[in-house]
């Protein structure tokens, strides 16, 4: 089981956290002191660390078993609680399973059972019926994003999943979102409510109307991106058809950029995420799948290419900006004869220049075949690149490793030599592929 059990402390200090924000601070305590637990909290303010350090404290190293369940409505949620449950180094075991991935490689990663699973409530459903694992010693259940779960139509999955879970004795339901409805079927009785919704938070969020005097909008896009420069951020949209449109743009005036929508295959999503984490590409084009529940970094700005349909959504939106004590800034493109819609408050009208700031894309991304089953490390990686690719510290970027596979963020001007220097070498025992991600 696990090797090496850490505590609450040294999980702070791997994460490079000094000192738990105030929401976490009144959360962890009471979630573990407390049978059902609601914590509302907006998008951003760190409700995956409140839960998980709770869940972690309670596991027990000596089971074999599936100790604790986290339902989550994405794959993308999913997958980013696993990298954080895993970038703590916990000692216990973590696994993601979801629905647009084949159902093997669940069953391979589980076959090996992990102390936390994580899921999309399609996915763990079809785990329970098929019995691919006990769940006689789950008794922590985490619905993480509940309201959004029960707004894309989870409602029948979960009840499937909680009335086969007679031993919970911990119950925890977050949301970022006020007066949800919470089914009888989840038997949260008498929760203790953490409520940080409503709290008065000094905003550092800029919200800055690009008033458009045509209905050239693509340019008016391409002028503001390039006014900002090498900032990193995220252009929404409301349809997919727009998001191509978009990319078909910025593809022509050679603006470097990664792409995300329900439409696209899970791996190319990914894909596009991992490029625009590590900084190959600076602008992620998106829809509001976006606005929460995947795995990015802060970001300096947002851009409302097309409005959001609800205050919502909105919110969500700028929630990938401005968060804790960083600033940041949400540009809304209006045109002139249309009206910003009323939950738009204190915005400031802006003329943005053509001119040209922006640089070159610096970094690239490699594809290496293989992964953590190949027993295969971050550091072995690293010293892959040291010593047969000849490259500096500055040269090493980001290292994301999957199961089957790792990325790797390089210079650009020395990636097709280092793919060419580095394909078909061997890594740990396995000899690996190493590409140019296109």
């Amino acid at each position: 089981m696990a090797n090496s059990i850490k505590k609450q402390q040294d999980i702070l200090e791997k994460l490079n956290i000094h000192v738990l924000n105030p929401m976490q601070e009144e959360a962890i305590p009471v979630i573990n002191n407390t049978t059902n637990t609601i914590l509302l909290s907006p998008t951003g303010t760190g409700k995956t660390l409140a839960f998980l350090l709770p869940i972690i404290k309670v596991l027990n190293p000596d089971s074999d078993d599936v100790q604790a369940l986290i339902l989550v409505p994405s794959r993308e949620l999913a997958i980013q609680i696993e990298q954080v449950v895993r970038s703590m180094g916990s000692g216990f075991k973590v696994n993601a399973v979801y629905g647009g991935r084949a159902i093997s490689k669940d069953k391979i990663e589980i076959k090996h059972v992990p102390s936390i699973l994580i899921g999309t409530p399609g996915r763990i459903a079809d785990h329970f019926r098929n019995d691919r694992f006990s769940k006689k010693n789950i008794k922590t259940l985490i619905l993480d994003e509940f309201d959004k779960s029960l707004e894309v139509g989870f409602e029948q999955e979960m009840r499937e999943i909680i009335n086969q879970l007679p031993h919970v004795n911990k119950r925890v339901l977050t949301s970022a979102t006020q007066n949800i409805e919470i089914p009888g079927f989840v038997r949260l009785n008498n929760p203790t409510t953490i409520n940080y919704l409503n709290k008065k938070v000094v905003s550092k969020l800029e919200i800055k109307t690009v008033k458009l005097s045509s209905n050239n909008k693509l340019q008016a896009l391409l002028d503001l991106i390039n006014h900002l420069g090498n900032q990193t951020g995220i252009v929404f949209c409301n349809l997919r058809d727009s998001i191509d449109q978009v990319s078909r743009f910025l593809d022509k005036n050679k603006v470097n950029h990664s792409c995300f929508s329900g439409g696209m295959e899970q791996k190319d999503r990914e894909r596009s995420l991992i490029k625009f984490r590590n900084g190959t590409n600076q602008i992620l084009i998106a829809t509001d799948l976006a606005s929460r529940g995947i795995d990015i970094p802060e970001l300096k700005f947002v851009i409302h290419f097309e409005m959001s349909r609800t205050i919502e959504e909105f919110t969500h939106r700028n929630g990938r900006v401005a968060r804790v004590n960083s600033k940041g800034t949400a540009y809304v493109m209006k045109l002139e004869n249309k009206d910003l819609p009323e939950f738009i408050k204190n915005s400031k009208v802006i003329k943005v220049s053509n001119n040209l700031i922006r640089k070159p894309q610096f970094w690239e991304t490699l594809f290496i075949s293989g992964g953590r089953k190949d027993k295969i490390s971050k550091g072995d990686i690293a010293g892959l690149f040291f010593k047969q690719g000849n490259i500096t510290k500055d040269q090493l970027g980001v290292i994301e490793l999957k199961r089957d596979c790792a990325f790797v963020a390089v210079p650009k001007s020395i990636s097709k030599q280092l793919a060419e220097k580095l394909n078909n070498t061997r890594l740990k025992k396995k000899k690996v592929r190493v590409t140019v991600l296109n």
